[in-house]
């Protein structure tokens, strides 16, 4: 069992036990987590970002620690994280260095007054936050909507515990359920139409290389490779499908994140929030 998991455990003691969820999660209230003043919820995407808030509040009240060194992922959803953490800093004086997961997230912690590092100088991490573009049921992740899945895949792999924050569009049953954009698989630049032609042989679906909005010609990642968007059509046993297709020449990394999360706050339609832990084998 990895320590991250038993750390999510003890971290979520206080939590009372709610009913097993499928595929082997759990679910709570947190009626205990000092969530932001609850604003007019709204609809559309205003009721999204005040989800995103209060999830955000939950997973740094609940996790971020004085003396801790904390993986900071990249996103939307990521910037009411960063918010959080820099106030309880300042109103805590706490010790706490930040290790990003992109440029963006540099910038962010920067901007916001928090310490940065890397993994150079700090190569283990008590807690990484991030979100995601999809949870399903096994808390099996889809990541990389915005382009940074192998720093983020790197970030949370080599942190003890990898905390998620979501909101509650992104909780499914199975992949694919509400995330239609693909999963992301990053690529060296030659090999994008060879990649395409063996997932898409092997797996079935559609991949497509990404192209960006406001430049001419593919998106390229903070390490200047291309990605690709699967579009699968069946559920797959993501775990065998994750390692085959990272086993194909010239792919960087996937945007599957498989029994990685330790734990997931959703912020839900009606402002509170429901934790969700991966349950031990």
């Amino acid at each position: 069992m990895r320590r991250g998991r038993l750390l999510a455990r003890a971290l979520l003691a206080a939590l009372p036990p709610g009913g097993a969820g499928a595929g082997g999660g759990a679910s709570w209230a947190l009626p205990h987590v000092p969530l932001p003043p609850r604003r007019q919820l709204g609809s559309g995407s205003g009721m999204s970002e005040e989800a995103k808030r209060v999830a955000a509040w939950a997973a740094v009240d609940n996790h971020a620690k004085n003396n801790q060194v904390l993986g900071i992922g990249s996103g939307s959803t990521i910037v009411p994280v960063v918010h959080r953490l820099a106030e309880r800093v300042k109103q805590e004086n706490l010790n706490i260095v930040c290790i990003p997961t992109s440029f963006q997230a540099r910038q962010l912690i920067l901007q916001n007054g928090l310490s940065l590092s890397d993994l150079d100088r700090h190569p283990e991490l008590d807690v990484a936050i991030d979100g995601a573009d999809e949870v399903d049921s096994d808390l099996s992740l889809i990541k990389g909507g915005g382009g940074c899945l192998t720093q983020e895949k790197i970030v949370a792999g080599y942190a003890k515990c990898f905390v998620v924050v979501a909101d509650y569009r992104k909780n499914s049953k199975n992949l694919g359920d509400q995330w239609k954009k693909g999963i992301p698989i990053e690529v060296i630049p030659m090999a994008y139409v060879p990649v395409i032609r063996a997932v898409t042989r092997k797996f079935g679906g559609v991949a497509e290389l990404r192209m960006a909005v406001r430049k001419a010609g593919p998106v390229v990642t903070d390490n200047g490779n291309f990605i690709l968007d699967w579009k699968f059509d069946k559920v797959h046993k993501w775990n065998e499908v994750n390692t085959a297709i990272k086993m194909i020449p010239g792919v960087v990394e996937t945007g599957l994140f498989i029994n990685m999360a330790d734990v997931v706050y959703f912020g839900m339609e009606d402002g509170s929030v429901s934790a969700r832990e991966k349950l031990a084998l």
